[in-house]
């Protein structure tokens, strides 16, 4: 197996688990820096709830406390996504920091290599 088999093997999510892949930390190479440093590079992530289609018309006419309904039910799945790319699903719920915010649970990752 050549070293960048090796290298794509360990940056590939544990597919059981779902976790983050793990690195070899005692390895100080530059190769291993390199790998790391994605770790912390920020991303956005956008949850999508659901969509709605109404007339540019319709959103002219609105007023406070209007009501724009969804095309998905309170028990749908959310979608995570990065860019314009879905990269998991989950369902709402609310944090547990005690401030009412809202949070995501993961059920489920969306396995890249099928879109890559």
């Amino acid at each position: 197996m050549s070293e960048q088999d090796t290298a794509a093997e360990e940056a590939a999510p544990n597919a059981e688990t779902g976790e983050a892949p793990v690195f070899d930390r005692r390895d100080g190479g530059e190769t291993n820096k390199l790998k790391r440093a994605i770790f912390s590079v920020p991303i956005e992530v956008v949850v999508s709830v659901g969509t709605a289609r109404p007339l540019i018309g319709d959103l002219l006419k609105m007023q406070r406390d209007a009501l724009i309904p969804l095309d998905s039910h309170l028990d749908d799945p959310v979608e995570l996504r990065v860019r314009d790319r879905v990269i998991a699903r989950g369902e709402l719920t609310q944090s547990e920091d005690g401030q009412g915010r809202l949070g995501i649970r993961i059920t489920e990752i969306v396995d890249m290599s099928d879109i890559l």
